[in-house]
Order: structure tokens, then sequence, then C-alpha cells
């Protein structure tokens, strides 16, 4: 029987680079002889991906914020016994871009649903599944969304589709202001998991902290040299 996997998710407002981050990361972890499973929510499923355009589409109206909650959910609960579990059950390393701490700072904080029912709704539905680790990317949150707006909006045009990612981007400053105090009020709840990352530096800057993080918390075979050498 293998051993178990490890569970890492990444976090923070679009735009500060979760996902480029994650893919270094998962290359240095390759590198180390690691079997690695990238995925993201919502989405990382067929089901899934369905719910994230219906989610994330700037075409999308009327969709009220329990209802918002509820696509997550139901994204994640298919994404659980999907992919990650079965990841973690293969003893590989499962890096996931966004987990129930966007659902909490989104819709807990940013729209003022409150976080009792989010971590409610995580115990029913996800099985109180837990992250070994949570890295969460903290950066100025105007420049953050500037960029996010620019990316989605550059990955519409080329792609040609008749759809986008931008319903979150029109949101206002003060809703990003609190999805940002709800990350930090997380990251206070549970320091033991969620370490912070400044994610203003340059990415080879921000990679070299995440990888020295992942070192720190988690005994995996070969980050430490990987570590050393990158020094």
């Amino acid at each position: 029987m293998s051993r178990r996997g490890k569970f890492i998710t990444f976090e923070g407002l679009d735009g500060t680079g979760k996902s480029t981050q994650m893919r270094k990361l998962a290359a240095v972890l390759r590198e180390a002889g690691h079997k690695v499973v990238e995925t993201r929510e919502p989405g990382g499923t067929a089901t899934g991906e369905r719910i994230r355009r219906v989610a994330l589409d700037s075409g999308t109206s009327g969709l009220t914020p329990l209802a918002e909650m509820a696509l997550m959910f139901a994204s994640r609960a298919q994404h659980i016994a999907e992919v990650i579990e079965p990841g973690l059950a293969a003893g590989a390393i499962v890096l996931c871009d966004r987990f129930t701490d966007s659902t909490e700072a989104y819709q807990g904080n940013g729209r003022r649903l409150g976080s009792d029912a989010v971590r409610e709704l995580h115990r029913v539905l996800c099985g109180n599944l837990q992250p070994d680790l949570t890295i969460l990317m903290d950066s100025n949150p105007q420049a953050s969304l500037n960029r996010a707006r620019r990316r989605n909006q550059r990955v519409s045009k080329s792609s040609g589709r008749s759809h986008d990612e931008n319903r979150f981007e029109q949101e206002t400053r003060s809703f990003f202001g609190r999805v940002r105090e709800g990350y930090l009020a997380i990251a206070k709840r549970e320091p033991g998991r969620v370490v912070i990352v400044d994610a203003r530096g340059t990415p080879a800057q921000t990679h070299q902290k995440i990888v020295e993080v992942v070192s720190g918390k988690l005994a995996l075979a070969g980050l430490a040299r990987r570590v050393h050498h990158a020094r």
C-alpha cells in the first residue's frame, strides 16, 4: 500500500501569480522524483469546468451569493471524489489552485455570507478535508486585479471564445478589500497550515520563497537539496 500523498493549495486574489507559481513548484517536485497532480477550482473535472463557466463568466447575471457558493461546493465535492482523494490515495502530491479558503474569503467575507456557513458546508460536503499546507500569495489588491483583468481579456481574445472569466473582476475595490481581509483572518486562525508569501517580488523571487516554505513545512525527499542549491 502506497503512503498517502500531500495536499498543497494555493490561495490569494486573482492576478497574484498563483497558477504560475503552482506550475513552477510542480516542476521542482517532479525533478525531485515526486508524483504530482496539478488541478484547480472551480474546475478540475469535466463537471467542475462546466460549473466554472457558469460561475466566472461575466455574462452570468442574477446569480445570488448563496447560489454562487453552492456552485463552488458542487464543483469541489466532485473534484475531491474524482481527482484529489484518488491522487492522495496513490501517494501523489496534489497541488490545487484554490480550495475552500477561496469560498470563505470570496463568498464568506466578500459576499458577507459569513465563515460559519462555509465551514459547515465544507464539513458536510467535503468530509472536512484539509490541505497539509496552504500558500497564501499576498499582493497589492488593485495591482493584482488589474493583472487579472488584462490576462482574462487577453485569453478571451486569443481563444476567440464568446465567454470570459471576468465576473469577479467587475466587483468593487471594497469587495476585494474584504476578500483580502478574509484571507488574512484565515491565516491568523490557522497559522500551522497557512503561510503568507509576499508575491510583490519577481516570479523567481516568489518561487524561491515558496520552495523554502514547502521544504520547511513538509518532509519531502529531495526538496531541501533544491533549496540549498538555489541559494
